[in-house]
């Protein structure tokens, strides 16, 4: 897969693009610059669906991953568009919900291949990011907890190539 410009450029998605899809926005662009990746690296974030449009992250989201060192405040709700399947190497999906909605938007079958679970990366057994819009704020800490193992196997992915076996598997 062509890297344009020597950048690789990833996307995360769930529903409404104001939980769990910012939360590893703000992780994974912090770990990246961390790394010293962040010129190599776009991160991005999107929604299956359109119910918060130009909103920013839940307060909730925002205030958990202010404890842990994170600013989600820059960033606003926008809607997945089949434009992203061109500009984006990897489609990094919270759940099976929204896998499966991302690989029916998907406009070719080579598109398909770049839709991945975000979880794909970490070390964890688990497939998906729980959704936790309607939970405690304790369900915002595991969030947290699940993003940051994989915003950590993704930036090593990203050092070692092996991103590029992850966007074609």
């Amino acid at each position: 897969m062509n890297e344009h410009d020597g950048e690789i450029r990833i996307l995360v998605v769930c529903l409404g693009n104001i939980c769990r899809s910012p939360t590893a926005h703000g992780v994974l662009q912090r770990k990246l610059e961390e790394a010293g990746l962040d010129g190599r690296v776009r991160v991005d974030s999107a929604g299956t669906g359109d119910y918060h449009i130009g909103k920013m992250p839940d307060p909730r989201a925002r205030e958990a991953a202010a404890g842990r060192g994170y600013d989600l405040t820059g960033l606003r709700a926008r809607q997945v568009e089949p434009d992203d399947f061109r500009r984006f190497h990897l489609i990094l999906a919270a759940d099976s919900e929204n896998y499966a909605d991302l690989v029916a938007l998907a406009p070719s079958p080579a598109d398909r291949t770049k839709v991945r679970y975000l979880l794909d990366f970490a070390a964890s057994p688990e497939q998906e990011v729980p959704d936790p819009y309607a939970e405690s704020e304790e369900a915002f800490d595991r969030v947290l907890d699940l993003v940051e193992e994989a915003a950590d196997g993704l930036v090593e992915a990203v050092q070692t190539g092996e991103w590029i076996a992850h966007a074609s598997a």
